[in-house]
């Protein structure tokens, strides 16, 4: 042991670490600094906020904070994004707001009459059904005026089956990122929050492929 802690290149087991730094009476970190540098995230990796273990968990007033702070661009790729209408506070004043201002607003949904909504109808078994809440969100959608600057795709047929598996909710660069977990619907799956910390990190996957999805998706008409 006393040549591990003579020589700062050899680090112990954690377990033997903690040994020597208690028969010592100091803390680890005193005796092998790098121990810390290795704990501590950096660049990308640090793009991961908070984690939720539903997306229920996190509070409304999240996403009304999301919303108000964007400056360019707000995206929803949610494949209903019909809860945004009925949990967030206000939430097509604060639309009208930003595409006023001049920040894009887009929503991205499933084709409510097309074959992958259909099987996830199936695989939910729920009163509430996908297609209906797709067309719970047109609703608002339709009172918001799309003519008011907000646009509005359906997912391509052949890009629906990855649409239906993972939502993302983009407010420049921060994002809400969901996967959808077997049968369980969007509100008790996983939440992702990132915030972009440099080139090529998750925040950057997760928006390329929303943004690939949408190059290829079907306008909705006013």
């Amino acid at each position: 042991m006393e040549r591990r802690v003579a020589d700062e290149a050899l680090t112990p087991h954690a377990r033997n670490r903690d040994d020597a730094a208690r028969a010592l009476g100091v803390d680890e970190e005193m005796i092998w600094p790098q121990v810390v540098k290795d704990r501590i995230k950096t660049g990308t990796d640090r793009e991961i906020i908070r984690s939720y273990p539903y997306r229920s968990a996190a509070p409304s007033s999240l996403w009304a904070e999301l919303v108000d702070g964007a400056a360019q661009d707000v995206y929803f790729a949610g494949y209903t994004n019909y809860f945004l209408f009925t949990s967030v506070p206000a939430f097509s004043e604060a639309l009208r707001r930003k595409a006023a201002s001049g920040v894009r607003v887009r929503f991205l949904m499933g084709d409510p009459d097309g074959e992958v909504t259909r099987q996830r109808e199936a695989v939910e078994d729920t009163s509430l059904t996908v297609s209906t809440r797709i067309r719970i969100t047109l609703e608002h959608l339709g009172r918001l005026d799309l003519a008011e600057g907000v646009e509005a795709r359906y997912s391509a047929a052949s890009d629906a089956v990855n649409h239906v598996s993972l939502s993302v909710f983009r407010f420049d660069d921060e994002a809400l990122v969901t996967p959808h977990l077997a049968r369980l619907v969007g509100h008790d799956s996983p939440l992702l929050h990132l915030r972009r910390q440099g080139d090529g990190g998750m925040f950057d996957r997760f928006r390329d492929h929303a943004e690939e999805l949408w190059s290829r998706a079907v306008p909705i008409t006013p």
